[in-house]
C-alpha cells in the first residue's frame, strides 16, 4: 500500500475515532450524562475509552500499512513517548502520594501521550 493512501486511511480513521470522543466528551461536558448512575455510568466510562482504543488501534494499523521506514520510525517514536507519558505519570502519582500534590485522574495518560508524541517527534527522524 503507497504510503499516501496509508496516511489518508490514519487521518480518516483518526477523525472517526476522535470525533466520537469528542462528542461523548462534549455531551459529559453540556451536562447530558448529570443523571447517570450505576451501570450506566459504567458504560459511559466504557464509551468514552472505546475512542481511545480505536486511535492506537489506527496509529498501529498506519504502521502495518506503511512502508519500513516509517514503520520503524512511528514505533520508536511510540515506544519513546509511552516511556514518556508513563515515567511523568508515575512520577506525578508519587508526588501525589508523599508531597500531596493535587490528583490527576488517569485518562490523562492519553493526552499526556499524544503530548509527548509531539515532543518527541521532531528528534527522532531515523529509525535507528
Amino acid at each position: 500500500m503507497s504510503s499516501d493512501l496509508a496516511h489518508r486511511r490514519y487521518l480518516l480513521r483518526t477523525f472517526a475515532f476522535m470525533a466520537g470522543y469528542v462528542a461523548i466528551n462534549g455531551g459529559a461536558i453540556a451536562g447530558a450524562f448529570d443523571d447517570i448512575r450505576g451501570p450506566g455510568a459504567w458504560a459511559l466510562g466504557l464509551a468514552v475509552a472505546a475512542p481511545v482504543a480505536g486511535q492506537i488501534w489506527a496509529t498501529l494499523e498506519l504502521m502495518r500499512d506503511s512502508d519500513e521506514f516509517v514503520r520503524a520510525l512511528t514505533a520508536k517514536r511510540f515506544i519513546l513517548a509511552s516511556g514518556l507519558a508513563m515515567a511523568i505519570f508515575s512520577a506525578w502519582g508519587f508526588l501525589e502520594s508523599y508531597a500531596h500534590a493535587p490528583h490527576v485522574a488517569g485518562w490523562a495518560i492519553y493526552p499526556l501521550f499524544w503530548a509527548a508524541f509531539g515532543v518527541v517527534s521532531p528528534f527522532v527522524r531515523t529509525s535507528r
